[in-house]
């Protein structure tokens, strides 16, 4: 009890600021080492749309990699998704239905173990998990970095934004992990989340050509575990270069999955662009169509 009341205390007394990341639409509001027991604290970045709170309540963008989606001046590789300008122009032009961008940062050391879908490691063969491999003498925090966002995270921005707050509002998005990562919370929280995007989804789980058969659990765990169809949407896409291009032939495993599940064109779609790479330059430039098929206006 006390420590949940620790817990309460923290968020309540956690004061939003800008940071140095700055954004050329909308408002950007920092906040810093935001407080969880079940994952190492770290910034949370919250994107308003310009007109908040006018038009609200609004729905809810979950997204990973936080420090990669605004300000390519702040980011390690000096590039973004350039998430503020993609979202305010589709709303300007009212392609989309309103609705702001909670970016969490990653903790490099722990991005691997945090983003791993956790369950699908106990679908491999008890030989395989008993290999000498380092996924195998990892400790995996996805399913803790998921009740993080569910029961720290979401409870905090609804309590403190204009959002909406429903299922039906509430979505999450990443890329290459970090599109492992949000397919496993729509499986795993399939009453929270309405929707998923998973671009250049890193299928492999770990280094591609690697012996150990991650991609097949991963499968295996999206096979028994996907949404009734009707339910939820779900958007795949890859590139055809750099590390995009392993991924074809496993996006292709998982697209008859989804069909075998009954998945249609109106809740699931697999997009292939070719030319693109395994970045954010690639991501941004084909930001646009993920974010339609989560909230457009006249989505089924």
């Amino acid at each position: 009890m006390l420590s949940r009341i620790f817990a309460l205390l923290s968020l309540v007394m956690l004061t939003p600021f800008v940071q140095a990341m700055a954004v050329s639409a909308g408002s950007l509001i920092t906040l810093p080492d935001f407080p969880s027991q079940n994952i190492e604290p770290r910034p949370v970045h919250v994107w308003l749309p310009d007109g908040y709170p006018s038009g609200g309540p609004y729905e809810v963008l979950y997204m990973h990699d936080g420090q990669m989606l605004f300000d390519d001046k702040t980011s390690w590789n000096k590039q973004e998704w350039g998430v503020d300008e993609v979202a305010s122009k589709l709303m300007a032009a009212e392609q989309v239905r309103p609705f702001i961008v909670v970016g969490i940062e990653n903790i490099t050391a722990k991005r691997h173990a945090e983003y791993f879908p956790q369950k699908a490691w106990g679908l491999m063969p008890a030989e395989a998990r008993a290999q000498k491999h380092p996924l195998n003498n990892t400790e995996l925090l996805a399913d803790n970095y998921l009740k993080f966002i569910v029961e720290e995270l979401k409870p905090y921005i609804d309590e403190n934004y204009s959002v909406m707050g429903k299922r039906s509002s509430t979505h999450i998005a990443g890329s290459s992990m970090g599109g492992l990562i949000s397919l496993y919370a729509l499986m795993e929280y399939p009453e929270v989340f309405a929707s998923a995007a998973a671009v250049s989804t890193h299928w492999p789980g770990i280094n591609p050509g690697d012996p150990l058969p991650v991609a097949e659990s991963i499968r295996d765990y999206l096979r028994v575990n996907l949404p009734k169809p009707g339910s939820h949407r779900i958007y795949f896409d890859h590139g055809t270069e750099t590390l995009d291009a392993h991924y074809p032939e496993h996006q292709k495993k998982v697209d008859a999955i989804m069909r075998e599940k009954g998945y249609s064109d109106a809740r699931w779609t697999t997009r292939v662009f070719t030319g693109h790479a395994h970045d954010e330059r690639s991501w941004q430039s084909r930001l646009t169509i993920p974010l339609l098929f989560l909230f457009a206006t006249d989505a089924p």
